[in-house]
């Protein structure tokens, strides 16, 4: 027979603390049946389980314990588990396991009370909770900074979509971004990535661009518009837009090609997909020479787009072969993925147009990324406020991983 008894230590963090337990626990062939640690700001706080023999004399043991820990200004606290309790936790493995990731600018207590509440609500526990991001600087918020808390919970779901569209509604009261996925064995094994490019990889949409130059940038744009939000057909809405570039000089191209922008985090998020490794990929209803710029700067393996129809150096407002629609996107995703032998459910898709949602059903992970409402209610992920390089923290890659995959 045994006893089970959980072993609390906190205090500050230093060297030697868990094998000055250890070393005595392991005097009497003390068994370890769980043990965690955090260190938050400095200070640790440090759990074990465990089973203790009957014939080992706790008093003295943990008399020692204790006396180790006060010298290294350490506090202890023993709780005794009862056989019941212990055989209720051991039957709480078996449960599904989620992960909800929150992505802001600068996390408040009011984003951590709101989706604690949340994930109370549908009777799941949180059995761990991580910061994914870098430590926070005492100074004001920019543009650029970015936050992230993970939550690794455990129960059962009735309907996971009904807890999905309870986060996103969530998200969008709060103005942040709220990711729900199932903790399964692709969460961080995904392989292959594939991206649009206009107003996702980069911060425009190249036709409107070129529409500009033409001198019909709001009959274009206005096209655009009604096609992103999914009120038109893409392949109608493509030869209309395209058919009012006939006559532009493609010297258009260069001039629209210099001045494009890439979104915030592309080049990170990039950097750090081909140091792990992933294949990666432009699927793009956008133009391909556009899409090649982009190989060549960032190091794409793949580029799938529209060929503008150039004769004597004039847009003849065409398009040669097959548009690249939302179903043609779909169709190049898997087609990719057979050739690399990677599973749908290792695949990531990021896109903002009502033309992704296709390819975003299909993949492991879709994300609607600053997408149109239509798009943003209908895909599974959806990120908003933060750069292209969030999307390493829904793999569960801190930025300290991050910048060492960059080194």
């Amino acid at each position: 027979m045994s006893d089970v008894t959980l072993i609390k230590i906190a205090g500050p963090d230093q060297p030697g603390i868990t094998l000055s337990v250890t070393t005595l626990l392991a005097e009497h062939a003390i068994h370890v049946l769980d043990i965690g640690q955090a260190v938050i700001h400095n200070n640790l706080a440090l759990g074990l389980l465990v089973e203790i023999p009957h014939q080992v004399d706790q008093n003295i043991l943990f008399g020692r314990v204790s006396e180790q820990l006060e010298a290294l200004g350490m506090s202890i606290e023993l709780s005794s588990v009862d056989a019941n309790a212990y055989d209720a936790w051991t039957k709480e493995q078996g449960k599904p396991r989620h992960i909800v990731t929150l992505l802001v600018r600068k996390v408040k207590a009011e984003h951590i009370s709101a989706v604690t509440a949340l994930v109370t609500q549908y009777g799941l526990n949180i059995d761990k909770i991580t910061r994914l991001s870098g430590r926070v600087p005492l100074e004001k918020e920019t543009e650029q900074s970015k936050a992230c808390v993970e939550f690794s919970l455990r129960g059962d779901l009735d309907d996971a979509q009904i807890v999905r569209r309870s986060l996103l509604e969530l998200a969008t009261t709060l103005n942040i971004d709220i990711a729900y996925q199932e903790d399964d064995m692709f969460r961080r094994n995904r392989r292959l990535v594939v991206f649009d490019m206009d107003s996702t990889l980069i911060e425009a949409e190249v036709i409107d661009e070129l529409a500009k130059v033409a001198g019909v940038g709001d009959q274009v744009s206005a096209i655009t518009e009604s096609a992103m939000r999914g009120e038109i057909d893409f392949n109608e809405s493509f030869e209309r837009r395209v058919a009012l570039l006939k006559g532009l000089d493609e010297t258009a191209l260069a001039l629209v090609a210099g001045q494009l922008k890439m979104t915030e985090g592309a080049e990170t998020l990039m950097v750090t997909l081909k140091r792990l490794g992933y294949k990666t990929a432009i699927l793009s209803g956008g133009f391909k020479y556009f899409g090649n710029k982009l190989r060549d700067k960032l190091g794409f393996d793949y580029v799938y787009a529209n060929e503008l129809d150039i004769e004597e150096g004039v847009v003849t407002g065409k398009v040669t072969g097959q548009i690249v629609d939302g179903n043609r996107k779909a169709e190049l995703l898997k087609d990719i993925a057979r050739r690399e032998n990677i599973a749908l459910e290792q695949v990531i898709a990021v896109g903002d147009g009502a033309n992704d949602l296709p390819m975003l059903s299909i993949a492991g992970l879709g994300i609607a990324f600053r997408a149109k409402p239509l798009v943003k209610a209908s895909a599974r992920q959806s990120i908003s406020n933060l750069g292209l390089d969030s999307i390493l923290y829904l793999l569960g890659i801190t930025d300290r991983e991050r910048l060492a995959a960059k080194d």
